[in-house]
């Protein structure tokens, strides 16, 4: 029983880096921030643009 626990903390452990490495690790302040985006933006958005036919 204790060696099923032990692999499921392992698993979550994983888990848990994983996400951290995918949602962080190309970002050198970590998470952007609504203000950082808007001023990357240079006032153009593809939301915006008509869809490519």
């Amino acid at each position: 029983m204790g060696l099923i626990l032990l692999e499921a903390l392992g698993a979550g452990l994983v888990l848990i880096l994983i996400v951290w490495w995918t949602m962080f690790s190309g970002r050198n302040k970590g998470e952007l921030h609504d203000e950082d985006e808007a001023a990357d933006d240079n006032g153009s958005s593809k939301k915006d643009s008509p869809p490519d036919a």
